[in-house]
């Protein structure tokens, strides 16, 4: 599901070029392969990586967007390789309203369509220089060491705000960091703005993970794609219950819920409900919305554009997001 806002109106046209660009690299003499990728890729998303690439590149004054579709195209089938290894790694059933890859395909196949997805995106991507290469490596590097980290913290409620944060800006934020700061530097931005867009980018990434984490406690299912409560049955620490945790009339069952690898789907109801109890959510939104803020501060480094413009509405697309 796209996010139904404006921000993308400068950029349409290149977009559908980079969607056509996402499905030309996908196909296969193996036609069972392609087959799982356009699974992932066909079922939809929010293009916001690719999209951020664009945004920045025009935004500091690119003016041949067709050298750089591939390298958009490249930041979704990392995104895409990430979920189906991700749907593997925390046993997720649904992703976009369908089944996860490795359900539908099996866990060895889908492992294989996620390494191909990888090596599709480095082709596209490694035309350019080492530098444009050492900053999807980082953020790469960043979203498996976040990962790690995230399996420490499991089942465990009292789970620190920083480190948190640190998984958060591992798995989702460095990644639109990248998008954003590849854009920036392939459109010959000045130093200071190709700083300020990967700023944009971090901060406007960590708005949307917590945004993502408060949607698994209020959000709509069918909106959502997937059930809500997933975050509290796979045990993974959120803002949300980070914050539900310092309140005393809800801390000791959430923790005693939270903590069960194994829950039923009573408990995790009632733990949702201990959350939606407290200011929790209240208070994650308003972190979501300073990062957001952040982001737009960001922004100063740019001059007015049609594409400066579309980068602001993104941010009030994804603070304000339902799905």
């Amino acid at each position: 599901m796209l996010i139904p806002l404006s921000w993308d109106a400068p950029i349409r046209k290149e977009m559908d070029r980079v969607e056509e660009e996402i499905r030309s690299a996908v196909a296969s003499e193996q036609g069972l392969l392609t087959d799982i990728c356009m699974h992932v890729i066909g079922a939809g998303g929010k293009r916001i990586r690719p999209g951020l690439v664009l945004l920045s590149y025009h935004a500091v004054g690119g003016k041949e967007p067709d050298k750089i579709r591939g390298i958009a195209a490249s930041f979704e089938l990392i995104h895409s390789a990430t979920l189906i290894h991700d749907d593997i790694n925390d046993h997720g059933e649904i992703r976009r309203g369908k089944a996860a890859a490795y359900k539908k395909y099996g866990v060895q196949k889908a492992l294989v369509a996620g390494d191909f997805l990888f090596v599709r995106s480095f082709r596209l991507g490694g035309q350019w220089n080492q530098e444009v290469v050492n900053i999807i490596s980082e953020a790469c590097t960043a979203t498996a060491e976040s990962e790690i980290l995230q399996n420490a913290y499991e089942f465990v409620p009292d789970t620190p705000l920083d480190a948190y944060l640190q998984i958060i800006a591992g798995k989702t934020a460095m990644p639109m960091w990248a998008a954003a700061r590849v854009g920036a530097f392939l459109g010959e931005g000045a130093p200071e703005q190709i700083e300020a867009m990967g700023r944009f980018g971090l901060a406007i990434g960590m708005a949307f993970q917590i945004i993502d984490d408060v949607l698994d406690v209020i959000g709509d299912e069918r909106s959502l794609g997937k059930p809500h409560g997933i975050d509290i049955l796979d045990g993974k620490p959120t803002l949300p219950l980070i914050e539900a945790m310092k309140d005393p009339k809800v801390a000791g069952r959430l923790a005693e819920v939270f903590s069960k690898e194994d829950k039923s789907h009573e408990e995790i109801e009632e733990a949702l409900d201990l959350v939606r109890r407290t200011k929790a959510l209240q208070e994650s939104l308003k972190v979501a919305r300073r990062f957001g803020d952040a982001a737009l501060g960001h922004l100063s480094a740019l001059d007015a554009s049609p594409f400066k413009r579309g980068l602001a509405e993104l941010v009030d697309a994804v603070v304000d997001r339902k799905a």
